[in-house]
């Protein structure tokens, strides 16, 4: 069994197998697992990398039965049943594929250089980058006695991940920073959310969403909605026509499914989600499976599922445990790659019937259909707020920030790194101290436009000799 993706799905769906009899082989391109939730953290400036990640290896170390490879998975081949890679092909009876999205600039690929999306482990520093540096580049320019350039920090998108953003940095600005820079104001920064719907949070209630803007505007964010941008510049965003300054933008608009999803082969939604049947596997091929953000599922009133950990965890543990079925009650697969005698499968027999054949009114047709289980939505807008959706029941403010705190830190794995966060969090709300303020990189910004350089005195044209007097550098 092979699964594509060590994210929430993958690893829950390996995790929910590790006692199973099966050999397990879990691929990813790198060698951590991310808790992409708080990834804003660490792009603020909040958390470090490794308080938000652990090693596959280690997380899955005392399962004798997964093997895992990091590697790069180019393609697929349904009909040889081979996971393609850079390197050689593996072959499944199962496949689990769940890697995951990335970025969409909705055929706009060119805006990504002048506004990281917040995806990985790799945008998160890249944004904590431009964010401090582009304090430091103001208060080098108004030390040096120049016109210091205005501070203008634009967060396209409403979503959670953008009212997140907009809300940490009203909060660095104006507590974290407040009493650092000699020649800058830190809390004169001006910070803007663009949110192309009528409201922030579109998928929440629209009571939470009116007050997710009210706290982020007595955060000091100033918030436009109904607002669309139509063109991104190196130090501007334009909304229409209008061209608004920006020392940074940050991206959080658009998702777009991982490109494994069209290798696949079979129908994609617009956003290159794979349309997948009610027990998550796909057309024509029941021993292959798409959970996480990859699969475009719906739930029982035909709406569709968000990409969030809670449902792609839920996916994982679904599919697992129908495998995990289907091999007791009836032993090795179909075809699958070692007989029930125990002999591996004749090569020429691969491409005859198959796994879509024995589904054809066989067991396959009364697999279970997956339901997700809403336990409710988070949002942290800042210190001390946030809205929170159980049902019914809609919280917002410092009891629903607590809520938000809680879950976070419980699903957060590994007991280290609980620790860590708690103890990093604690002194943070004391202290508004956000400790992981390392610029690492590059020190440009795309944008950025230093003012003109000083130039002393024209030379005289006096020509007769001038006794040389020797400089003091106070």
């Amino acid at each position: 069994m092979v699964i594509v993706g060590a994210g929430f799905g993958g690893l829950n769906a390996a995790q929910s197998l590790a006692r199973a009899p099966v050999q397990i082989t879990v691929i990813d391109r790198q060698n951590f697992h991310t808790f992409q939730p708080l990834l804003y953290q660490v792009a603020t400036a909040g958390l470090s990398p490794g308080e938000i990640a652990a090693p596959i290896r280690s997380i899955l170390r005392s399962h004798k039965n997964i093997e895992v490879l990091m590697a790069e998975v180019t393609g697929f081949d349904l009909n040889r049943r081979t996971v393609q890679t850079s390197d050689f092909d593996i072959p499944y009876d199962y496949l689990i594929v769940a890697a995951g999205a990335g970025h969409s600039y909705f055929g706009h690929d060119e805006w990504e250089p002048y506004a990281p999306g917040l995806k990985t482990i790799e945008d998160a520093l890249e944004i904590r980058r431009r964010v401090l540096l582009a304090f430091e580049l103001a208060e080098r320019q108004a030390a040096a006695g120049q016109s210091a350039t205005p501070l203008n920090f634009v967060v396209v998108g409403g979503g959670p991940t953008g009212v997140e953003l907009a809300g940490t940095l009203a909060e660095i600005a104006r507590h974290a920073l407040a009493h650092e820079f000699r020649s800058i104001d830190p809390a004169r920064t001006h910070i803007l959310l663009i949110e192309g719907g009528p409201r922030v949070l579109p998928a929440y209630a629209e009571d939470l969403s009116r007050s997710a803007q009210e706290q982020l505007n007595r955060l000091g964010v100033e918030v436009r909605t109904s607002t669309m941008v139509t063109q991104i510049e190196p130090g501007a965003v334009f909304a229409g026509n209008t061209p608004l300054p920006a020392t940074v933008i940050l991206w959080a608009a658009g998702v777009a499914a991982s490109q494994l999803g069209k290798q696949l082969g079979v129908p994609i939604d617009r956003a290159g989600r794979v349309l997948v049947y009610p027990d998550l596997s796909i057309p024509g091929h029941p021993e292959v499976f798409v959970i996480g953000d990859l699969a475009a599922a719906k739930n029982e009133n035909g709406k569709m599922l968000p990409g969030v950990a809670p449902v792609a965890i839920q996916q994982g543990r679904f599919v697992a445990d129908l495998i995990r079925k289907e091999l007791q009650t009836r032993g090795a697969p179909p075809f699958s790659r070692f007989s029930r005698e125990g002999g591996e499968v004749d090569s020429s027999r691969v491409g005859g019937p198959s796994f879509a054949s024995s589904a054809k009114g066989g067991d396959f047709d009364s697999r279970p259909v997956f339901h997700y289980w809403d336990k409710g939505s988070l949002a942290t807008i800042g210190r001390a707020a946030a809205v929170a959706e159980f049902g019914r029941i809609h919280i917002s403010g410092f009891i629903a920030w607590l809520a938000w705190l809680f879950v976070h830190i419980l699903f957060l794995i590994g007991f280290r790194n609980r620790l860590l966060v708690f103890i990093q969090w604690a002194w943070s709300y004391v202290t508004y101290e956000r400790g992981a303020r390392l610029i690492t990189g590059g020190t440009t910004l795309p944008g950025w436009k230093p003012a003109p350089e000083v130039r002393g005195p024209a030379p005289t044209t006096d020509s007769s000799p001038k006794e040389i007097q020797p400089s003091v550098t106070p």
